[in-house]
């Protein structure tokens, strides 16, 4: 009797302990299944610090000085003296026009000056001889105002001779047409035997100065607002003068780049784009930005005080287009964050709202965590 008694006791003490002994396994699994979950995420510790801004935007060259060579005087095309698409220096003669006539009219003006010194000599002596003969009465006075009148006439004369003596020796310097301007001289437009004339139509060449040379950068005007409304709140600042710094890139890998300074900003707007029109002068001293071109300005708009950024590997966004970040708490956990970003400055974004110096941005395991999570965080450089 005794015996049937304890095989159902025996039964029950050995399914507790069995019952004991899975229900240890099972804490034990998920003990050790939380510290798998533990994971090492990437983070960067936010920091403050002051930053400069630049603004990317669309530009054209445009030649510093462009000069229309022409005739100043008329005649036949003899030579021609530069080699065309070459540099030039102010002063340096292009063309030979036909002098002939020229010299002609040099010599005439020449003659007719020394025609004319030769009277208010002439008049000069008999005007001084008719002072001393009305001081002495041997004269009237008549005599004494024709004299005088003679040697003043002479006189006129003279400068008008010495005038036309002038105007021959530069319409003779005139038929040798130089280059007012330094620059690079493009092509003749007329050759050796054409007929010029004054204030003519058709220009003889060109000449473009390259250096510096003028980049127009347009801008829009809600930029342009927003620019000036920060500065005006004091978060960003500029120097004295306003004046910003620009650097241009030229060419799709950006194999060529220069700095200049803006100098102005159109005063009036666009109605076609609703933009302003900035314009800045930098050095080309190769050449390499030519009138015309396409470039990307980079231009300097002030420095942003105490600025809070984060890496762009660190910022997404949600399904309706706001800007997410996961921070690791005090806690040790996930915490995901909502951020109000303003513009890009390098690979960072500008933080205005959401994010705090000391903050921690997971920037690497991301695709592995999620709200809540418990982690251990390892710092990014």
């Amino acid at each position: 009797m005794q015996q049937r008694f304890r095989k159902p006791l025996f039964v029950s003490v050995l399914a507790s302990s069995i019952l004991l002994a899975s229900c240890g396994d099972a804490e034990q699994n998920a003990q050790d299944a939380a510290q798998q979950q533990q994971m090492t995420v990437g983070v960067v510790t936010i920091s403050t610090r002051d930053v400069d801004l630049t603004t990317t935007l669309p530009g054209r060259a445009s030649a510093f000085r462009v000069a229309e060579v022409r005739p100043q005087v008329s005649g036949i095309l003899e030579k021609r003296l530069f080699e065309e698409g070459s540099m030039v220096t102010a002063g340096q003669q292009l063309y030979q026009i036909d002098a002939a006539m020229f010299e002609a009219d040099l010599a005439s003006a020449k003659a007719e000056t020394a025609r004319a010194q030769a009277a208010v000599k002439s008049t000069k002596s008999r005007f001084e001889r008719s002072q001393e003969l009305l001081q002495d009465k041997a004269i009237s006075q008549q005599d004494f105002d024709e004299a005088e009148a003679a040697y003043l006439q002479a006189e006129a004369q003279l400068k008008v001779a010495q005038a036309n003596l002038a105007r021959a020796e530069l319409n003779l310097e005139y038929t040798q047409v130089k280059a007012p301007i330094d620059g690079r001289i493009g092509r003749s437009q007329l050759t050796e035997g054409a007929l010029l004339s004054v204030g003519q139509s058709q220009a003889l060449t060109t000449i473009t100065q390259l250096d510096p040379i003028y980049v127009d950068i347009a801008q829009s005007t809600s930029d342009y607002l927003a620019l000036q409304q920060a500065i005006a709140d004091g978060r960003i600042e500029t120097d004295s003068e306003n004046r910003a710094e620009v650097t241009v890139q030229v060419g799709e890998n950006s194999n060529f780049s220069t700095k200049g300074e803006l100098l102005f900003n159109e005063v009036t707007v666009d109605p076609q784009t609703s933009a302003i029109t900035l314009r800045a002068r930098l050095a080309n001293p190769n050449h390499a930005i030519l009138p015309g071109m396409y470039v990307r300005a980079e231009v300097g708009t002030g420095n942003l005080k105490n600025a809070i950024l984060a890496p762009q590997t660190g910022v997404s966004r949600d399904p309706r287009g706001r800007a997410i970040a996961f921070v690791v708490n005090s806690k040790g956990e996930v915490e995901q964050r909502y951020l109000q970003v303003e513009r890009t400055v390098g690979t960072d974004w500008v933080v205005t709202d959401g994010l705090e110096a000391g903050d921690q941005v997971i920037v690497e395991g991301l695709q592995k965590i999620q709200p809540g999570m418990p982690v251990k965080t390892e710092e990014v450089k």
